[in-house]
């Protein structure tokens, strides 16, 4: 079980709301979020309600201030991870539809340029476990989480003009 508190201003100030399971929208609880405390867990965190927006990976600590992620609106929305054990197991496509090149990814993938010179990758499966997605090599830049799961198109999932470049296996005990 997850445990994540949010705070209306930066350095766990104003009030708080706390959080322990997935939370599409915070303005019910809070004005705004500028800083939280990881208690237990690993958390998905959003700069827009539903899931949407930029997001950033979150294990067990305290994030005193937001805006040097480049997050000046602070967090809207969370979803916690769940804890993985098992094998990892995903395939990625250079085309939308999961069309052109396709590799199995077993193993984290610092760059897909250099793996499997791809240049870009617009589909995926995830077939087993819980993976980041980054837009440049080396695990740099913007940060999608993907779930178990088919993922046809990024571009219909609000990820316009992006290219993934680097991909995670998220196997943290939090």
């Amino acid at each position: 079980m997850g445990k994540i508190i949010f705070y209306e201003d930066r350095n766990f100030g104003g009030r708080y709301y706390e959080c322990s399971s997935d939370c599409a929208d915070f303005s019910s609880y809070l004005s705004r979020c500028n800083s939280c405390r990881v208690e237990s867990g690993c958390w998905m965190v959003y700069d827009r309600a539903n899931y949407m927006g930029n997001q950033y990976f979150l294990r067990r600590g305290e994030y005193s201030d937001y805006s040097h992620w480049g997050m000046f609106d602070g967090i809207r929305s969370c979803r916690m991870v769940p804890m993985y054990r098992g094998n990892y197991r995903m395939r990625i496509y250079e085309r939308e539809n999961f069309g052109g090149q396709m590799h199995e990814i077993m193993d984290d993938c610092d760059s897909i340029m250099d793996r499997y010179h791809m240049n870009e990758c617009h589909s995926c499966h995830v077939m087993d476990g819980h993976w980041l997605f980054y837009e440049h090599p080396h695990y740099r830049g913007r940060m999608w989480y993907m779930r178990p799961g088919e993922y046809r198109n990024f571009r219909d999932m609000g990820y316009m003009n992006m290219r993934f470049m680097s991909m995670r296996r998220i196997m943290d005990i939090c």
